[in-house]
């Protein structure tokens, strides 16, 4: 696990704003640009869970042949059934390869058809690698329209989603997944529910 604090170095409103990570006493004077939480926190194309009025987001990189994500479903969904003022953000950011990306696709396109929760927990629970086979096979298992998957696979809405992964990651140099983000404290690894009860408390002193 390693615990990093997310700080302005630069920023415009019309791209997303380069950010420092040093020391954590450096975040209370130079907290995160509302363009760079803005973009992260408010993105029309991310799945959204928990509370969407809550008063704290926290937001997960992750990767559907990452293990280390596949291990933070349990600790998450008990996080989110706990804590009724938490907003959760699902960012799919897939940096291992083909099968990742297409996964992803799969994945944001399940929420047309109101099943990405669904979806999202049944790719986690596949034996061995996910692949493009196995993502079809998890579409089919919980009944989702492969024929709508497989053409809101392709939209703009998807595409969005995923191209605005990429830069987010590279422009708060994330190093991989998974990756959390509440208030201005970012952090890189497996967390136990405590660690992420206490990053979320974190946030909600750092907003308030």
């Amino acid at each position: 696990m390693h615990r990093r604090n997310l700080v302005l170095a630069g920023a415009s409103l019309l791209v997303l704003p380069t950010v420092a990570l040093p020391a954590a006493a450096a975040a209370a004077s130079n907290p995160m640009p509302a363009a760079l939480r803005k973009a992260l926190e408010r993105d029309p194309t991310a799945p959204v869970l928990g509370n969407p009025n809550g008063d704290v987001t926290l937001t997960e990189f992750f990767d559907y042949n990452c293990p280390f994500c596949r291990k933070m479903v349990g600790p998450m969904h008990s996080l989110i059934v706990e804590d009724k003022n938490l907003r959760v953000v699902l960012r799919e950011w897939p940096v291992f390869g083909e099968d990742s990306e297409f996964a992803a696709r799969a994945s944001l396109a399940s929420l047309q058809q109101g099943k990405y929760w669904q979806y999202h927990t049944a790719l986690f629970r596949t034996k061995g690698r996910v692949t493009e086979k196995a993502t079809m096979q998890v579409a089919r298992d919980i009944g989702l329209d492969i024929a709508r998957l497989e053409r809101d696979m392709d939209s703009e809405q998807v595409e969005r989603h995923i191209t605005s992964s990429h830069m987010l990651g590279e422009h708060m140099g994330l190093v991989g997944t998974p990756s959390f983000i509440a208030g201005d404290e970012g952090a890189f690894g497996q967390y136990s529910l405590d660690e992420l009860r206490g990053m979320v408390k974190r946030a909600r002193a750092t907003l308030a």
